[in-house]
């Protein structure tokens, strides 16, 4: 039987399902289509980055003994999209039969479910075991449940996995989370490690070339091109993040400073959500690095609750929840996106900084994403779409199935607490205690009213006042609401009113 195994450009790894079984007479389908490139405005570094990973990864898969047709953007009669270059594949290739790996993502998966009758051959949709948790199984976990906490998941998945878990089934260390001791602020003279860069090679400088031609005028900046993309580059990657920065990852990991991009994050999110990194690899080799006594527990254990328990339980609630997620709106936010996450030109310094290390770099670590860029389109009330577009399109690492819920249910609170228990907003006091960035500042992070006051400050309880009939009866909003009951209503209007001309000027709304 003639098999035609098509191969995402996210799915890059020689272990994926729609492989297993192949055999040198069967066809391995990969594509480079200009939808996926344009469908948002993705930033040129991270077509870079998948483009020449998806051609070394096919180069790989021949010296393996495959047979790859591999489809570039280059080539005549490209049709642009996933559907057009499948059904010129079955032409070219006339398959019995056509495999593929399910997609991480709902529109991709839709899309398939037309594939058989537009194809006449059946099409075998086969799980994605990369994975620690499958569609199915998170399915079972969350039914029933009145209400699905991260947490829960994470000591499920914890005992299930034996991650961190003694021999007679308690988490070691005596506790599940050490999240309290990684709260600590970054010591102005303490050096930072830098992460592992590559050099592009000629097959990196000519695609460097062609999304330079194509996609140039998106957001972002190709040079410098530093990211892995073969399987042992992003190895070397993940083993140089385990022994240079690990061992502080766990007191710094919400820290940011100025200058400074990664701190002591491993920069390997975006190999992983690729496929040229393994998951469950990667949270046995930091466990490893705790049980030989080189990282503390609270660095390993904070690294594995990301993949382990936010990256499983992020695709669980996407997959769960689609379509209709993504069209919730629970905080009502209807606002346009300030021009400023594009143009970068903005006086607050931490907007500045983030969004200017996410135009060279295209990347941002967490705490820059859901505490700056994104407590602030919360704050401002920018409609969900707007917000997740952006993210979507900026970052080397993000596909819907981590972005969306990430941003709509985490940074957002758009799906109304089915995700977190209360919205991540906080005044400039936050971003303070955490960085240095109020320090080069034109703006007073304690202060709330007048000339100087941190817009952060003044946004945040004209956003508690907005949302009260919303968020009031969350029990987690008690104390934010009992301190904005004890505020003279003369000090609330003028902040309300700053936080209202702020908008306008910002072109939120009218």
């Amino acid at each position: 039987m003639s098999t035609l195994r098509i191969v995402l450009g996210d799915q890059l790894d020689p272990r994926l399902s729609a492989l297993d079984g192949a055999s040198p007479e069967d066809v391995v389908l990969m594509m480079e289509v200009a939808d996926e490139a344009t469908y948002v405005r993705h930033h040129p570094k991270k077509i870079v980055f998948l483009l020449s990973a998806m051609r070394h990864h096919a180069a790989a898969l021949r010296e393996a003994g495959l047979r790859v047709d591999y489809v570039q953007l280059e080539d005549d009669g490209n049709s642009g999209s996933f559907r057009g270059e499948v059904v010129r594949a079955v032409a070219r290739h006339r398959p019995d039969r056509v495999i593929v790996t399910e997609p991480g993502e709902w529109r991709i998966e839709a899309d398939m479910a037309a594939w058989p009758g537009l194809l006449g051959v059946p099409v075998e949709v086969r799980p994605d075991h990369r994975f620690l948790c499958s569609r199915d199984r998170f399915a079972g976990w969350a039914r029933g449940r009145r209400q699905l906490r991260m947490e829960h998941f994470y000591r499920d998945m914890r005992r299930r996995t034996g991650l961190l878990m003694t021999a007679d089934g308690q988490p070691e260390g005596g506790a599940w989370n050490f999240d309290a001791e990684n709260r600590k602020r970054l010591p102005a003279d303490m050096p930072v490690p830098e992460p592992l860069r590559f050099a592009p090679d000629v097959g990196t400088r000519a695609v460097i070339d062609l999304v330079a031609g194509r996609f140039g005028a998106h957001f972002g900046e190709i040079e410098p091109f530093w990211f892995a993309v073969t399987r042992a580059d992003a190895e070397a990657a993940f083993r140089h993040f385990l022994r240079v920065a690990l061992p502080r990852f766990g007191d710094h990991q919400d820290a940011m400073r100025t200058g400074a991009p990664v701190l002591f994050h491993s920069v390997c999110s975006l190999y992983l959500n690729v496929g040229l990194l393994d998951a469950d690899a990667m949270c046995r080799a930091a466990e490893r690095e705790w049980r030989q006594g080189r990282a503390p527990i609270n660095a390993v254990e904070g690294f594995i609750r990301q993949i382990l328990g936010w990256r499983e339980y992020m695709r669980g609630v996407y997959w769960l929840e689609m379509p209709d997620y993504a069209a919730s709106n629970a905080l009502a936010a209807a606002g346009r996106l300030p021009d400023l996450y594009w143009t970068g030109e903005t006086d607050l310094h931490c907007l500045a900084e983030c969004i200017g290390q996410t135009r060279r770099e295209a990347y941002a670590h967490h705490i820059q994403r859901l505490m700056v860029t994104g407590n602030f389109a919360l704050l401002l009330g920018v409609a969900p779409r707007e917000v997740e577009e952006w993210y979507l399109a900026v970052y080397a690492d993000a596909f819907e199935w981590v972005e969306l819920p990430n941003t709509h249910g985490m940074a957002l609170f758009a799906d109304g607490g089915h995700l977190a228990s209360k919205p991540y907003a906080a005044s400039g006091r936050y971003i303070d205690r955490m960085s240095d960035y109020c320090r080069t500042c034109r703006y007073d992070p304690h202060r709330s009213e007048g000339e100087g006051a941190c817009p952060f400050n003044y946004l945040y309880w004209d956003f508690l006042a907005r949302q009260r009939a919303r968020l009031a009866g969350n029990p987690r909003m008690a104390l934010p609401y009992r301190n904005l009951d004890r505020m003279e209503p003369a000090r609330i209007a003028a902040m309300r009113g700053a936080a209202s001309a702020l908008r306008r000027r910002l072109g939120v709304e009218p």
